[in-house]
């Protein structure tokens, strides 16, 4: 397990959930993983560890996003981070991860100015404007992984603003795909379903099986079932693959 030996990692959101077992996942194939926290910095280092358990290596950067200033913190702290320990400020694996949701959903009726403006500041206007600062630190051969969801494709009203936001990152993925080949940088968007991201709506079992149901596999999807995912695309192997809306939600759309 050694694809990504030698290629270094940003994964937002890391500290918890998807965002970690993604890291820890890459960090397992052999990429140096910053390991990105908005507030939780324990959580970040807990994965860190779990990264260096593993025989891995990580470090942690810590930026709030969707507030004035984010990205250019995020970088000063992953640039230092990554010169540090190889030399360089090269990025070779993006994955836009970290994003503002509400766990419940919210009618539409009753999303406020301030949550709708909160979900794209984090959702959509982030991953776009790291990966502008980040495209001239890609090399060829480089990977952008954006996060998404599974309820762009389905109908769900009260995540509805949400989903504009996932919405928004898949065209992102579909535009740049095109700019980014004669870099051969491939850019892709994953999809999860319904996956248990430690929040305390899975400690509930009639909530989880009632969950369940909504796959084919009739099971919540776990962290590590998305991670692999993205670390398949993250290597060479999903070379002629980019642009691409990877469902990764179990078969929860398959109706």
């Amino acid at each position: 397990m050694s694809r990504l030996v030698g290629r270094t990692a940003l994964v937002t959101g890391s500290s918890r959930g998807i965002g970690r077992a993604i890291a820890v996942r890459l960090a397992r194939e052999g990429a140096l993983v910053a390991v990105h926290y908005s507030a939780n910095e324990a959580a970040a280092q807990e994965t860190v560890a779990r990264i260096e358990k593993d025989g891995g290596h990580g470090f942690t950067v810590r930026a709030e996003l969707g507030v004035p200033g984010d990205v250019h913190e995020l970088f000063l702290g992953l640039e230092q981070g990554l010169k540090e320990r190889t030399g360089s400020t090269t990025l070779d694996i993006l994955v836009n991860n970290a994003g503002a949701a509400s766990s419940a959903g919210t009618a539409p009726e009753d999303v406020t100015p301030e949550e709708f403006d909160r979900f794209f500041a984090v959702n959509a206007k982030a991953p776009f404007f790291i990966l502008q600062r980040a495209l001239p630190q890609i090399p060829e051969g480089g990977r952008v992984i954006n996060i998404s969801s599974g309820l762009t494709r389905v109908s769900n009203p009260e995540q509805a603003a949400y989903a504009m936001t996932k919405g928004a990152i898949e065209q992102l993925t579909l535009h740049l795909a095109r700019q980014l080949a004669p870099r051969d940088i491939t850019i892709n968007s994953v999809a999860p379903g319904i996956t248990d991201n430690g929040s305390a709506v899975f400690d509930i079992p009639e909530a989880v099986e009632q969950m369940a149901q909504l796959s084919a596999f009739k099971r919540v999807g776990q962290a590590g079932d998305v991670a692999d995912v993205v670390t398949f695309l993250a290597t060479d192997e999903a070379r002629w693959i980019t642009g691409a809306f990877i469902d990764a939600t179990g078969g929860t759309l398959l109706g």
